[in-house]
């Protein structure tokens, strides 16, 4: 029998890939890695068959703070002088920065500072290069709202000036995010959305002229839905189409209960001409075209900036789309009639996929699958050939691999639920320990690529149960409505009735099942732990352990989220007191380890810590483990290894495993 692998290799070599964009036939993307302390740098590839460079090297940390989580780090244009503009946000300062290649990628002088650093400056990311007007227009996050700014960039290899001041474009209500604008540089459209709801709940597409001046014309609402609107309606990345199609529109919309896409011609022109509602149109917006409704999901939910999940290569109109767990690569016909398009998938052996850009033929996207590390995939998209480069080699044979399995159960309800189950490398069996594990979000999903955390336990003979509980994202609007003023319940029961199938078909033993999870997933696992006996053995990362204190104490961008998950605030206090597993410690008999950053902005270290003083005040068993330099989500690779062989050995021990 093979060795088990080990957490510094399950851990070790997990450099992650964000955000690739294609740009005047050059690849860039970011990489975040754990063997740097989390550090994230851009890197450029010029051309296939040349090596990557490091375009940021320490001691930059490409990371922007909007709305606590981030994303949009990045911009990246080709501006009317003929060189590329990159423009960064750097972890270190907070500044916006601006450095310049030429045609091939290389660098034109080192990166110049555009905007002054402190809190008074805010804080700025999700942006993109407005070359017409020689400046960057993106989010800053200021006092407690949002607004689209435009800092104007540096000219060529003029002395270093002061930072600029941004200019306020346009003042948000409460959040906005996803700006594009359209071929000519005439029209600017975003997404804006206002407590308490999440971007994925209720959010509006806007739509503002862009005046000669660079200043925007008062703006019209489009698309999407806000508390006014009886249903509610998410909209996701705005996408202007060029060519044969220039001036039309794109956005995903799930007003059909999917995240599909929905065209508006000639949104170019300018926003006072555009056809006058008609019986097709929502709430007194524009008719808007559905392009191809399906069963799938085009979107996934707006935790960060910077995500793509369409693209337009200036012919072609390419989307990842999620159906039953998976996602899909594939191309829309715009050409044809409505009626006779058609979804065409593209041949590709992966089923885990994000990060979406396409230009002249060419895609490239953040791609991998059951048996291999996730990597850059460049497709062509005339030849149907395609390049795979993971960021790291898989360390296991294909027989060493569990794959995931479908598994569909009765959970919450009796509602069909979904989940992947992966096998002990030697095969289910009625003595085998299993594994829940909760996402978090907790509008996350399951996905199906190569996860070396999971191979580390199937290794060593445990199955590992990965939940796609009621909430989750990917299987349409009503699939995550269910967790609705359910938080707690809807979870729970699905992870819990996970188990028990499994149990049941003779997978695993009732007597050695444990839960894992982190943030949201972490307060599902407490409020397992506090349903009684089937879970012997909990590990909770950051977890929410205080609702009261969580909707009290907590961060901005979700500081109305628990309104849908548990019910209003202040009248509905009693729930929340109910719910938190604070309050619940006299029904939990199980050990616990728990895990915290001591800068965690979401969940507080107090969290932790009264939760642990509790149980320990009942004599349950628990480890605490604290982080000083980690915030909300562990980035350092030293830090991650600690944690997975520290939970398995608090594991081994009480469900006396032997090694």
């Amino acid at each position: 029998m093979s060795a088990p692998l080990s957490a510094a290799t399950a851990v070790g070599s997990s450099t992650a890939l964000l955000e690739p964009q294609l740009v005047q036939g050059l690849l860039f993307w970011l990489e975040q890695r754990p063997q740097e302390g989390g550090r994230t740098t851009m890197m450029l590839r010029a051309h296939g068959d040349q090596p990557a460079r490091e375009l940021t090297p320490a001691p930059w940390n490409l990371r922007s703070r909007v709305h606590t989580y981030g994303g949009g780090a990045c911009s990246v244009a080709a501006l009317t002088d003929g060189s590329i503009g990159v423009v960064f946000v750097d972890a270190a300062d907070g500044r916006l920065w601006q450095l310049n290649l030429d045609t091939a990628g290389r660098s034109l002088g080192d990166a110049r500072a555009l905007t002054s650093a402190g809190p008074e400056a805010g804080l700025f990311g999700g942006g993109l290069i407005d070359r017409q007007r020689h400046r960057w227009i993106g989010v800053r996050e200021w006092q407690d709202r949002d607004a689209l700014v435009a800092v104007p960039l540096h000219h060529g290899l003029e002395p270093e000036p002061s930072p600029r001041s941004p200019e306020v474009l346009h003042q948000a209500l409460d959040f906005c995010g996803y700006p594009t604008l359209s071929p000519e540089g005439r029209q600017l459209a975003w997404v804006e959305w206002q407590q308490p709801f999440m971007p994925w709940d209720r959010s509006q597409l806007v739509l503002a002229a862009v005046r000669a001046d660079g200043s925007l014309a008062p703006p019209r609402r489009l698309a999407g839905s806000t508390g006014d609107d009886a249903a509610g309606v998410a909209v996701f990345q705005p996408l202007w189409l060029t060519g044969a199609a220039a001036g039309d529109l794109l956005v995903v919309c799930d007003r059909s209960g999917w995240w599909n896409l929905d065209r508006l011609r000639g949104a170019e022109a300018d926003a006072s001409t555009l056809a006058p509602p008609s019986a097709g149109s929502i709430g007194g917006q524009p008719a808007w075209e559905a392009v191809l409704p399906m069963a799938a999901d085009l979107a996934t939910p707006q935790w960060v900036f910077g995500m793509r999940t369409i693209a337009w290569d200036g012919e072609r109109l390419l989307a990842l789309a999620c159906r039953d767990g998976r996602w899909e690569l594939g191309e829309i016909p715009l050409d044809q009639p409505a009626d006779c398009r058609r979804w065409q998938p593209l041949t590709i052996p992966f089923d885990d996929l994000e990060g979406l850009s396409a230009e002249r033929g060419r895609a490239v996207l953040v791609a991998g699958e059951a048996g291999t590390p996730t990597g850059l995939l460049e497709i062509d998209l005339d030849s149907g050939r395609f390049q795979h480069e993971p960021a790291c080699a898989c360390p296991l044979e294909a027989e060493q691999l569990a794959r995931p399995e479908p598994l569909t159960f009765a959970g919450h309800g009796g509602a069909a639920t979904h989940a992947w189950y992966y096998p002990p490398v030697a095969g289910g069996h009625a003595e085998a320990p299993l594994l829940i594990r909760s996402h978090s979000g907790p509008t996350a999903m399951a996905r199906t690529g190569l996860n070396l955390g999971i191979q580390f336990w199937t290794s060593r003979g445990w199955g590992v149960v990965d939940v796609n509980y009621g909430g989750s994202s990917g299987f349409g609007r009503a699939y995550r409505e269910r967790l609705n003023g359910q938080w707690g319940i809807v979870d729970v029961d699905d992870c819990l009735a996970a188990a028990q199938t499994l149990v049941a078909r003779g997978l695993a033993s009732a007597g050695k099942v444990a839960m894992e999870g982190g943030s949201a997933g972490g307060f599902t696992t407490l409020a397992a732990l506090a349903r009684g006996t089937a879970i012997k053995a909990g590990a909770c990362r950051y977890a929410v352990a205080d609702l009261t204190a969580l909707v009290t104490d907590g961060h901005r961008f979700e500081a109305g989220y628990l309104e849908a998950l548990v019910g209003p605030w202040p009248e509905g206090r009693p729930v929340y007191e109910h719910r938190s597993p604070v309050n619940q410690v006299d029904q939990i008999e199980a050990p616990v380890i728990f895990f915290q950053g001591d800068r965690d902005p979401v969940v507080p270290p107090a969290q932790t810590d009264a939760m642990a003083a509790a149980l320990r005040r009942r004599g349950v068993p628990v480890t605490v483990r604290h982080f000083a330099n980690e915030g909300h989500g562990f980035r350092d690779g030293a830090v991650r290894l600690a944690v997975l062989e520290a939970t398995e050995a608090f594991f081994r021990h009480h469900l006396h495993l032997r090694p």
